[in-house]
């Protein structure tokens, strides 16, 4: 037994007690109101759904399983994914066991070769990349022991597959940047290398421990943002028919490739560029650029990067990615931009007066570390998302399947349904 599915194996009994437990005492006690702009609204704010492995607090940020981000900055990738399914974080004994399972599941069937080899020239990288996962079901544990299984053994087979994933992605997603965008053979995997080194090491990203370390900050401030987020809630939905991890992570993948989740922080570095190139080509000065925001706001259009649905502070990911910048690359002009926008557009927005929330989250910063150490394909930026995002899922799907969660299944509701209980409303009133 490896050690992670020993460490899983002592926890979960008394998990599955305690939420048994929870329901038994707490079962009718009510946690949040719907109303009809949340019922149209996407449901944003409902209380609905249960995730263990992160939170996200309007004044904190993500809160990986009771740590905020900037505190475990330090850790590896794969430490983050033991912290997600665990709450713990490894020993150093624990992390080399986790990596050694990660190497041991890097080496990709070569079918998966055959067929992103066999699509168009020009698809695109997230096709690739969710097409590479889902013909990869056939490998599935989960789906081919589902018959011979008990209830309580899911989260055994979840986690065989949730490994085989995660091992193997960085060497996909790398194959697939330099197929797609020609940038020469695949690049085998360093034996000598971390998950996330190893992912830089295949794009054939310079090899330093810089551009490393990059990766690392990355992949693991990505990783997980609690569960109703459309990447992981879908996994979660998908997942609770219980479809293998294979479907689910390419579900939510899917979900990922929208404009509205994974691809902001291409948009964002887009509007960087051209936002640099419109005034002058250099770094413009504090008054140049405070005048662009007004002129941008007072044209009918937001500013790409600023505001969030749930935060009203800085986010802290964009706060370690601006760190990260001024330690490694303060001279780069494009993050110098990016450095004097979040000296420039919190006020610009106050004043304004529209923007619920002024502070910038991730995706303003995220593309310019990409972007300094040479991946200005914008186009491959949420692939990188996705293989952070994916370790977030797979522990999710995991936990679920330990604690047996029921299939998702929330009750609609219709337009007339609405109307005719706002008019009982005002009738009693």
């Amino acid at each position: 037994m490896s050690i992670i599915k020993d460490k899983l194996s002592s926890q979960i009994p008394a998990l599955r007690e305690e939420i048994k437990a929870l329901l038994s005492q707490h079962g009718e006690m009510k946690i949040s109101d719907v109303t009809v702009s949340q019922a149209y609204g996407g449901m944003r704010g409902i209380k609905g759904m249960i995730c263990d492995t992160s939170v996200v607090e309007p004044d904190k940020g993500v809160i990986f399983r009771g740590h905020p981000l900037l505190e475990v900055t330090h850790l590896l990738p794969e430490e983050i994914f033991w912290l997600l399914l665990t709450g713990d974080i490894p020993s150093e004994a624990e992390r080399k066991s986790l990596r050694a399972e990660f190497a041991d599941h890097n080496q990709v069937p070569q079918y998966v070769w055959d067929v992103l080899d066999a699509m168009p020239a020009d698809s695109h990288p997230m096709t690739m990349l969710n097409t590479a996962v889902l013909i990869m079901q056939r490998e599935s544990v989960f789906a081919s022991r589902y018959h011979d299984m008990n209830k309580q053994e899911y989260w055994e087979a979840a986690l065989e597959d949730s490994m085989s994933i995660l091992g193997k992605l960085p060497n996909i997603a790398a194959a697939i940047y330099r197929k797609r965008f020609n940038k020469g053979p695949r690049i085998e995997p360093n034996p000598e290398l971390d998950w996330a080194a190893n992912y830089a090491y295949m794009l054939g990203l310079p090899q330093s421990e810089d551009a490393y370390q990059m990766m690392r900050l990355y992949l693991m401030s990505h990783s997980d943002h609690e569960g109703g987020n459309a990447s992981a809630n879908t996994c979660h939905v998908v997942g609770s028919a219980l479809s293998d991890p294979y479907y689910s992570v390419c579900s939510g993948l899917n979900a990922l490739a929208g404009p509205l989740h994974g691809l902001a922080n291409q948009e964002c570095l887009g509007f960087v560029l051209e936002l640099k190139e419109s005034l002058g080509g250099g770094v413009p000065t504090k008054e140049e650029l405070t005048k662009a925001c007004w002129d941008r706001l007072n044209g009918g259009h937001v500013i790409p990067g600023y505001g969030h649905a749930v935060l009203r502070v800085p986010d802290p990911r964009f706060v370690a990615f601006l760190e990260f910048g001024k330690q490694h690359f303060p001279e780069d002009e494009v993050f110098q931009l990016v450095n004097m926008l979040y000296e420039v557009v919190p006020g610009v927005l106050q004043e304004h007066g529209k923007a619920k929330n002024p502070w910038p989250n991730v995706d303003a910063s995220s593309g310019t570390l990409l972007y300094h150490y040479g991946i200005k394909e914008f186009e491959y930026y949420t692939v990188v998302f996705s293989v952070s995002r994916a370790m977030g899922m797979l522990a999710q799907y995991v936990i679920n399947r330990a604690m047996g969660s029921p299939i998702t299944r929330p009750k609609s509701v219709s337009t007339e349904w609405i109307k005719s209980q706002v008019a009982a409303s005002s009738a009693t009133n």
